[in-house]
């Protein structure tokens, strides 16, 4: 018997005609994306080895936590790393400040948004996005590490990116390193208790991340998993990262 609640095919509305400027503009986004693509591209590839670093936007320069971002980027700088934040203020500036003190590089990936915020000084390569996208392809393609200090939404949305990334191996294993361990307790309490109880993740992969809660244990942990591990990634790596 044929369920009454569904219409046949031939009384279902007819969508209107879409708009022919509408469409053109759409279509010309392709070309805005593919031109952020390659400009992050070319930019980036010399910055080996990066390390990406994530935090609140809200935080100002006398808060603990700009304080321990700036520490943080201006030690990995010293060791080595290019230092890769969102460009913004709060925890993004303290870490590019640092790293701009530093002997690296500081790059911010700055992203443009309705209501606009400046992009901070301290940044020796400057790249600007429209689309949170091929912005976040660009924080993974060229990082040796995430780093991620607390904050908001964003900060959470970029943390799960990468856990899910390395996770379903589409992207090499780098080290995940949350800093201060306060903050993130229940979340990470939460993974244990509900999302490997559940079955949503195996046990396993909540090795996948490591908890610090001083600057220097930041480097340390980088730098321990790259005593174990190459720092340049494989042929196969490279294949598997060509997809992201």
């Amino acid at each position: 018997m044929t369920n009454p609640s569904l219409k046949s095919k031939k009384h279902r509305p007819i969508p209107p005609s879409i708009n022919d400027a509408l469409l053109a503009k759409e279509s010309w986004k392709i070309f805005q994306v593919m031109a952020e693509f390659v400009e992050g591209y070319e930019r980036l590839l010399h910055i080996k080895p990066s390390v990406s670093i994530f935090g609140s936007a809200r935080v100002k320069s006398n808060h603990p936590y700009y304080q321990m971002a700036e520490e943080i980027g201006k030690l990995l700088s010293n060791a080595g790393f290019s230092v890769v934040t969102g460009g913004g203020p709060g925890i993004m500036e303290g870490a590019n400040k640092g790293a701009f003190q530093g002997e690296s590089s500081s790059v911010g990936l700055n992203i443009v948004l309705p209501h606009q915020e400046p992009a901070n000084e301290y940044q020796d390569i400057s790249l600007r996005f429209r689309h949170f996208f091929t912005r976040k392809v660009m924080f993974v393609k060229y990082a040796a590490a995430y780093v991620v200090l607390p904050g908001g939404f964003g900060t959470l949305d970029e943390m799960a990116e990468i856990l899910a990334l390395v996770q379903t191996g589409k992207t090499k294993q780098i080290p995940i390193v949350l800093v201060k361990e306060a903050f993130w307790r229940d979340l990470i309490r939460w993974f244990h208790t509900v999302l490997v109880e559940e079955d949503m993740i195996l046990a396993k992969e909540t090795e996948l991340y490591q908890i610090v809660n001083q600057p220097e244990e930041v480097v340390e942990a980088i730098q321990a998993f790259y005593n174990r591990h190459n720092l340049d990634p494989t042929i196969q790596e490279r294949i598997i990262m060509s997809d992201l």
